[in-house]
């Protein structure tokens, strides 16, 4: 009887230490999916070497080495994932309060500087997702009274969006052809 095909050898050594190198990586993990990857990896890193595994015990101090190498590799990429992470988080933030309150707060006011009757169609739109047929109903006239004011009310927001140096691009090419209209 010869030495045992690699299937079988590996099948000893995984039942033989699995439940130590299991409880190896779990101490030094942080969480369940963390540890089910560096379980999986390291009997992985086993299959692929099986021939440099050495027999008996030492099997086990030979499998807490690559658990261990892979649980530094494992800390190091989780380290740069959290470093970016905050970097990320950082210019994001730098980056929101810089552009985009601008930009929202300059909108607003835009909207503000509109007629009551402008700001009511533009909402009826925009905030309650109506149509021209139905915003004729809300105001009692034809849906082509309704058509045209509702015209007229987007070419005064983007006239205004315009005033207030904002990228009408931002908002569509509907915006950019608008405001081109009115001026």
């Amino acid at each position: 009887m010869g030495p045992p095909e690699p299937r079988q050898l590996f099948e000893e050594i995984y039942l033989a230490h699995y439940p130590a190198v299991s409880g190896y990586i779990a101490r030094r993990t942080d969480s369940p999916d963390d540890t089910a990857d560096v379980i999986s990896e390291t009997f992985t890193t086993a299959w692929r070497r099986l021939a440099d595994i050495p027999s008996g015990e030492e099997a086990k101090l030979w499998l807490y080495g690559v658990a261990r190498r892979i649980l530094a590799n494992h800390y190091r990429a989780e380290s740069r994932r959290s470093a970016l992470a905050v970097r990320l988080r950082a210019d994001l933030t730098h980056w929101a309060h810089s552009v985009v309150e601008r930009e929202t707060d300059a909108a607003r006011e835009a909207f503000a500087r509109l007629s009551d009757d402008d700001r009511e169609l533009l909402s009826l739109v925009g905030w309650e997702g109506l149509n021209t047929a139905e915003i004729a109903k809300v105001l009692g006239c034809s849906g082509g009274a309704a058509r045209l004011r509702l015209h007229r009310a987007r070419k005064r927001l983007a006239a205004e969006l315009a005033a207030a140096d904002l990228d009408l691009n931002r908002y569509g090419s509907r915006a950019v052809a608008l405001a081109k209209e009115s001026s």
